[in-house]
């Protein structure tokens, strides 16, 4: 049965949360699906409609809108983010002595794990079978220590703290080794470990650690260590509507219902009557649906073409170069899409 013509435009835009269920969650704006409307894909309109704003940044998150794309592409950008977004992490560990309590495999698994700080840009993917590895394509750690009494140490401490030297092994204990030209190519370049007081092992008396690592260039794709996101994420806008005015004790249970600073309670000609301040804030939780008095004079919707994005990066790479790489992946696969159609043309 075809949608009336008044509700077409909801149809094609939001997304709706009912008591029961989502409505209009598959896009539908495909050429020919609506009468009167074109929608033939247009690069002029869609570089009229597609935009991106950044609403808060730091050292290490970014939050921003993507509006004007379907959520194929968004989603397609998230997953990029997650796995193909190249850097350098522990890939070859090799152990000379390890007299502490922790396996081998689960030490080595645990220095894999340690986000490394190093422009991947910088270096070459490593050739597969290559052992040896060289200055363009690895960087090399070296983790040597040893746990001894602390001969300073009062005769009744019991504290370890105070009677050992070295007895807690943490990841600023992993020292970087140049290879070749290394040190001077990155003299700049602090290389190492992102944060230094990550726990890798406890020791006591005469035990020792002997490692060497080797960081290899790779992406989340082959193994979770290569991420370079500790998240990466997109939501809709929500979008709330009051359709018809909430005031008194109605407008501050409506209040309640949502996330703090969704909906106030404002005076209005001595009335208590309840306004939506900002609907972004919402995390579409549905409770006013459970009120029955309440139900019917919201709706709860979601922007269909407008993503906020979450990335929140391990510290290798800032957010925003994040970003701009994942563009980039995201660009590269694209052309050589159309370049294989060209090719196939021409056979």
């Amino acid at each position: 049965m075809a949608a009336p013509m008044s509700n077409v435009e909801e149809i094609r835009n939001r997304v709706i949360l009912g008591e029961f269920g989502v409505r209009n969650v598959h896009t539908t704006d495909f050429p020919g699906n609506y009468p009167g409307y074109d929608d033939t894909w247009n690069l002029k309109k869609f570089e009229q409609n597609f935009k991106i704003d950044i609403i808060q940044m730091d050292e290490n998150t970014l939050e921003f809108d993507m509006v004007g794309i379907d959520a194929a592409i968004a989603n397609a950008f998230r997953r990029i983010l997650l796995a193909e977004v190249p850097t350098m992490a522990v890939e070859k560990v090799f152990i000379y002595n390890n007299t502490s309590i922790i396996q081998d495999e689960i030490l080595a698994h645990r220095l894999g794990l340690i986000p490394i700080k190093a422009d991947p840009r910088l270096f070459e993917y490593r050739n597969a079978g290559d052992e040896e590895g060289t200055e363009i394509d690895t960087i090399q750690l070296q983790l040597k220590i040893k746990c001894t009494r602390n001969p300073r140490a009062t005769k009744d401490s019991s504290d370890p703290s105070e009677l050992y030297l070295n007895h807690m092994v943490y990841s600023k204990d992993m020292k970087w080794v140049p290879i070749g030209n290394q040190a001077d190519v990155f003299a700049d370049a602090s290389i190492g470990p992102v944060h230094d007081d990550i726990l890798l092992a406890q020791l006591r008396p005469g035990q020792e650690l002997d490692i060497v690592m080797h960081c290899v260039k790779g992406i989340g794709k082959d193994h979770a260590k290569f991420s370079p996101v500790a998240t990466a994420s997109y939501r809709l806008l929500p979008e709330v509507t009051l359709l018809e005015p909430v005031e008194g004790e109605k407008a501050e249970r409506l209040k309640r219902c949502f996330s703090p600073g969704v909906v106030e309670v404002e005076d209005c000609g001595g009335k208590r009557v309840a306004k939506v301040v900002n609907s972004r804030l919402d995390t579409c939780s549905r409770e006013v649906l459970r009120h029955d008095d309440l139900k019917n004079l919201v709706k709860l919707g979601r922007v269909r073409d407008h993503f906020i994005f979450s990335v929140e990066s391990t510290g290798i790479l800032a957010p925003e170069v994040l970003v701009s790489e994942a563009i980039k992946v995201l660009m590269a696969k694209c052309q050589k899409f159309l370049s294989e159609l060209d090719s196939a043309e021409m056979e």
